[in-house]
């Protein structure tokens, strides 16, 4: 019946609502909201904490200092880092429920330490998107590492490795994939 409105009707519509306005509060995407992030870097102790989208559009210095950051600590390469890791970091952050605050294992790798490492572990990918910088290895503060893979999984937006034995969550912007190491 056209007119009529069901409890169902205003509690569905309600409902949408809601999820509509927590997508645009917890999940805003770029061009909706300018977005933070921190890192620290395990192996240097270099820290950044910076708004990296305002305005519509990412902010180049504060690009720059994420790439110094997550630059190959073994031989101080550094590499352009797809700004869409950053939002893929922040919005896993906020499905956890957490601000994106991140402790960094492994950011950018050159060609070199990626074939060393390659060499060394079967667990280190002979093509990695870290060496295009688009992979991350990382620890959310006050998150357990499988609740974070747990919640990355759910946004289905790249690859989630979860490595239990040494404690982190691998994130990058290839396909979407998941797996444990």
């Amino acid at each position: 019946m056209r007119g009529v409105i069901s409890r169902r009707r205003v509690l569905a519509g309600g409902l949408a609502g809601t999820a509509a306005l927590w997508s645009g509060v917890l999940f805003a995407a770029p061009g909706t909201a300018a977005r933070r992030i921190a890192l620290a870097n395990l192996h240097t102790g270099e820290r950044v904490e910076v708004e990296y989208f305002r305005d519509g559009a990412y902010v180049p210095d504060a690009m720059g200092s994420i790439e110094a950051l997550l630059k190959d600590f073994r031989n101080g390469e550094r590499h352009s880092i797809d700004p869409k890791l950053m939002d893929y970091l922040v919005d896993a952050a906020a499905q956890a429920g957490k601000a994106a605050v991140y402790s960094v294992i492994s950011g950018y790798r050159s060609p070199e330490t990626n074939a060393r490492l390659h060499e060394r572990s079967s667990g280190v990918s002979q093509h990695s998107l870290h060496m295009q910088g688009r992979a991350i290895d990382v620890r959310l503060d006050g998150v357990d590492c499988q609740y974070l893979a747990g919640r990355a999984e759910e946004l289905r937006r790249g690859g989630v490795g979860y490595y239990r034995a040494s404690n982190f969550v691998h994130l990058d912007t290839g396909a979407f994939r998941t797996w444990r190491g």
